[in-house]
């Protein structure tokens, strides 16, 4: 399979050995990381493929990559995580190491998206991960972990942050508990323009519009609606298709409750 490393059997090996094997050639502290020790401790890292294998081993490690194995060399080896009989590195660590290798905004954004909200991590812990390792390929992680820490919780949330700043508009309380004067709960809003009361709903691209959130969807506008809020809902899909328009529709629907309290006196 490996340099020093044979599978005794026939036929093609399986995910685990494959695995299994990549910890024999890595020695014995060699970690699992990246996307693998991701998908074991739970996130999906949907639409990526998992192909090669990445490793930590501590940097006076001799062992180099090759064939499905990724090498990285560290001095800042983490406690081990141990799933299933596989030694790897935590969620936070593992996350952050995929990350390193993406060279696009897309897989950064959908990766540290679902470690919050799926993954429960803290985005403060992530950056004080960030922070503490190497500035190699950290670039696009920071970027996007800076949207994340303000109070995006998806990836059409931080796709929307990003067409708020073309907007010019004041910035929104993003992710706000929204409550009336008697302190009902009403929603909460992916951004919350509270001086001209105007929400602004995107709608997740895997929790929202399925048949059963339909009534809740509907109720939640209600509420808004019998509260004086105006709303204003996205189709995720149009933040990436139609940014200019979507900018657009939001500086309208803002400029529009302006004007809607101001008739109100």
């Amino acid at each position: 399979m490996l340099p020093g490393v044979l599978l005794l059997g026939s036929g093609k090996p399986t995910r685990r050995q494959l695995v299994d094997g990549a910890l024999l050639y890595g020695g014995a502290q060699a970690l699992v990381t990246g996307l693998e020790a991701c998908r074991r401790q739970g996130l999906r890292g949907s639409g990526v493929a998992a192909n090669g294998i990445q490793l930590l081993v501590p940097a006076s490690c001799k062992v180099s990559s090759t064939e499905y194995v990724i090498v990285e060399r560290t001095t800042r080896m983490p406690r081990p995580v141990v799933v299933d009989g596989v030694a790897m590195a935590p969620l936070v660590r593992a996350v952050l190491d995929q990350c390193r290798r993406y060279t696009t905004h897309d897989p950064v954004r959908a990766l540290l998206a679902e470690a919050v909200q799926r993954g429960r991590l803290n985005p403060e812990v992530l950056t004080r991960e960030l922070e503490a390792g190497s500035d190699r390929g950290s670039a696009l992680s920071r970027e996007v972990l800076r949207d994340v820490v303000r109070g995006a919780r998806s990836v059409a949330e931080v796709d929307a942050m990003a067409i708020w700043r073309r907007t010019g508009l004041p910035e929104p309380l993003w992710n706000h508990e929204v409550r009336d004067a008697a302190c009902r709960y009403i929603g909460t809003p992916d951004g919350y323009f509270k001086k001209v009361r105007l929400v602004w709903e995107i709608d997740s691209y895997d929790f929202h519009f399925a048949k059963e959130d339909y009534a809740r969807t509907l109720d939640r506008n209600a509420r808004y609606a019998a509260a004086g809020i105006a709303v204003l809902q996205t189709l995720p899909s149009r933040l990436r298709s139609e940014p200019e328009e979507v900018a657009k529709e939001l500086r309208a629907a803002y400029w529009a409750a302006e004007a809607r309290l101001r008739r109100a006196g």
